[in-house]
């Protein structure tokens, strides 16, 4: 029933953009998480049996996703599992549990080949996922961003790149600051392996739950580079990462406004128009049109 339900959302969201802008990490062994998030607003969850799990727990942690995911209530939710690094003790079983479950993407960690995700794929294949289970590659490491482009690229299942900030910082032994500024050449060059290929660009987390602030300052900045969404650690950063990366009110009158003016210089046999002074060219409007189809898979998604 659960995979029932979710075929008839992706037909219904076909001709949508994903809304990415909250992707929540949830610790695979906290089952009263497990079910908790079933209610949240997140436009997605992603289900840890990586950094959230003690070795000990791996197992119990897979099974309790498993039967949670089967298990369905998440509605249009989308379901990503984080996996154990594929060569790891525990990856291949991670992988064979993720092809046969109702979920979206698998989220590979600390990726610094286009290899590894070629042998995912594989594996993800002979164990029967099907083609639309997607590939999510975390970038967290000095070697992932220089590769970002080659994993981008690597193979058709990949859907996103994801920056892993914190394990990042530490590797390049940057301060922690504010701006980011350490971090915004890993970050563009993220972004622009991710483009190039048409894959999503997902921004790492904020791990200050005390700083609001901080928290809209790091959601507006990312936005501002152009990332999707951000990934988060706890519920109570949903709403601000939701309302940060959804077009606002005056974005979405101003999308109108440029559709129609340059829908009239057609009807005029004109090639632009003018919209309160600025040229607006093909490449304006299909940015408006990108904005309000967005809008409406955020409303598709219950707002």
């Amino acid at each position: 029933m659960a995979m029932a339900n979710r075929q008839i959302h992706e037909r219904t969201m076909a001709n949508l953009p994903r809304p990415r802008r909250s992707l929540l990490f949830m610790p695979g062994a906290n089952t009263r998480a497990l079910e908790k998030s079933r209610d949240l607003p997140a436009d997605g969850l992603i289900f840890d049996l990586e950094d959230a799990v003690a070795p000990d727990a791996k197992d119990a942690a897979r099974a309790a996703v498993a039967a949670a995911v089967r298990g369905g209530g998440y509605g249009p939710r989308e379901l990503v599992l984080r996996v154990n690094p594929p060569d790891s003790q525990w990856g291949e079983a991670d992988i064979a549990a993720a092809a046969g479950l109702p979920l979206d993407a698998v989220l590979l960690p600390k990726v610094e080949s286009g290899a590894v995700v070629r042998e995912t794929a594989a594996r993800l294949a002979t164990a029967g996922a099907p083609p639309g289970l997607a590939i999510w590659c975390m970038i967290e490491t000095p070697k992932g961003v220089l590769a970002a482009a080659e994993i981008a690229a690597s193979d058709d299942r990949v859907a996103a790149l994801v920056m892993g900030t914190s394990d990042l910082t530490a590797d390049l032994r940057a301060a922690t600051t504010p701006d980011r500024l350490p971090l915004l050449a890993s970050l563009q060059l993220v972004l622009l392996a991710a483009r190039a290929y048409g894959r999503a660009a997902l921004d790492g987390v904020h791990l200050d739950l005390a700083d609001d602030a901080a928290f809209a300052a790091a959601c507006a900045q990312g936005r501002a580079l152009g990332f999707d969404g951000k990934t988060l650690i706890h519920p109570t950063q949903i709403a601000a990462a939701n309302a940060a990366y959804a077009p606002g009110a005056d974005e979405v009158a101003q999308a109108h406004k440029i559709i129609a003016a340059h829908q009239a210089a057609l009807a005029a046999g004109k090639g632009i128009a003018v919209v309160d002074g600025r040229l607006v060219e093909n490449l304006h409007v299909a940015a408006a049109q990108r904005t309000l189809a967005l809008v409406e898979a955020i409303a598709a998604l219950g707002g």
